[in-house]
């Protein structure tokens, strides 16, 4: 009997799961299999959810919120992502995870052709929901001579007619970059001449910065009727389970992101959502013992990576990821591309870190802190071994 065949939309050409979740899962079938693995591929910090989370999910299934939650979020949580943005709880809308967030907004803008700026190194997704809701990423390298930052000057000459969004991260994923303000402001003052151009800040990161961190909203608050701010639970407070964003933005576009959602998904899981009005309302003292935990484990890690033949390692501002430059490594180990070598990595030295050609600039490889010391130690003395440090 012949196969039945086939096709995907056109619109899914080159689409596949991302880089990062296929070595984190062929990582995870090496353990199954016996294998000794290493994996420092994964955005996911170890620290548990805080008890009073989990205590607030609790009452709330006890107390019946397990019914459909509104499309937009709930009353409460809608409330309190306004109150912490000095926003209206109408400016915003609470999606299962950041991600959602992201793809509700390129859906609801995009037309075919349709640009979207975004500096490289960039978190994997970005481009593949532009591309998804048919829109062009125009992707501008920022390396390591740079920050790994977009400049006033780089961003002027990208835009055009048919720009309709920049993208901005940070703390960055996976370089880790912040924005000062006065960077912020000089951005700003570009988006200023453009203003058929909205922005899309993505803070998801904002509690795990180690140097002082401004919103872009309250850096050119002016541009706030053309602002989308991505935010959410998972990092901050090891959320990442309880699949939680939100996004703060216009009424209007709002109001297009929640048409998208109540087509796709409806609103997200009530008892989650109380959860993260839990953490959001809470004592964040919690936040401040992890991100100083945090500070401790990126200094362990780039200075044993900076100790290695091949491999510089700046040190990131925030964020739980480093991205070394690995061209060296590259170069003395014969391997003409970076996911060669971290594919060399994960067979020989039994340690899994993602490929920088993911992230939009090759050269790289990003490895995650947010792991004990214990694996940090082994991981990076396996890659130290393995690049003959």
């Amino acid at each position: 009997m012949n196969a039945f065949p086939f096709r995907r939309a056109k619109r899914m050409t080159g689409l596949e799961i991302s880089e990062i979740v296929q070595i984190s899962e062929r990582a995870g079938a090496l353990k199954k299999a016996g294998r000794d693995i290493v994996s420092l591929a994964t955005g996911e910090p170890d620290f548990p959810t805080p008890p009073h989370v989990i205590e607030a999910a609790h009452q709330a299934a006890l107390n019946g919120q397990t019914r459909y939650p509104p499309t937009l979020g709930t009353t409460d949580l809608r409330a309190a992502v306004a109150a912490d943005a000095g926003a209206t709880p109408a400016e915003v809308i609470v999606s299962t995870g950041a991600k959602q967030v992201i793809a509700n907004a390129m859906l609801a803008t995009l037309d075919a052709g349709d640009e979207v700026v975004m500096p490289a190194p960039y978190w994997t997704s970005y481009s593949d929901i532009v591309a998804m809701a048919g829109g062009v990423a125009r992707v501008i390298p920022c390396g390591m001579a740079d920050g790994f930052k977009l400049t006033p000057d780089r961003l002027e000459v990208e835009l055009t007619p048919a720009t309709r969004w920049v993208m901005l991260n940070a703390p960055s994923n996976p370089s880790g970059a912040v924005y000062a303000a006065d960077e912020i402001a000089a951005l700003a003052d570009v988006l200023r001449r453009h203003p058929q151009v909205m922005i899309l800040a993505d803070e998801i990161y904002e509690h795990l910065s180690f140097v002082p961190f401004t919103r872009f909203a309250e850096a050119a608050p002016d541009l706030k009727p053309r602002l989308l701010t991505v935010n959410g639970a998972s990092k901050a407070w090891s959320m990442t389970g309880w699949r939680i964003g939100w996004g703060i933005g216009p009424a209007p576009l709002i109001q297009a992101m929640g048409a998208v959602q109540g087509q796709v998904t409806s609103g997200a899981c009530s008892i989650a959502q109380a959860a993260a009005v839990a953490a959001l309302t809470g004592d964040k003292a919690l936040i401040e013992e992890r991100r100083t935990a945090l500070r401790a484990r990126r200094d362990r890690v780039v200075a044993g990576l900076n100790a290695v033949p091949g491999v510089v390692c700046p040190s990131p501002d925030g964020a739980f990821y480093v991205f070394p430059d690995i061209t060296g490594a590259m170069a003395a180990k014969g391997f003409a591309t970076d996911a060669a070598l971290c594919e060399w990595l994960l067979e020989t030295a039994g340690v899994a870190i993602v490929p920088g050609r993911a992230f939009g600039l090759p050269g790289h490889a990003r490895l995650s802190f947010a792991y004990a010391d214990a694996e940090l130690d082994a991981g990076v003395s396996r890659i130290a071994a393995a690049l003959g440090a």
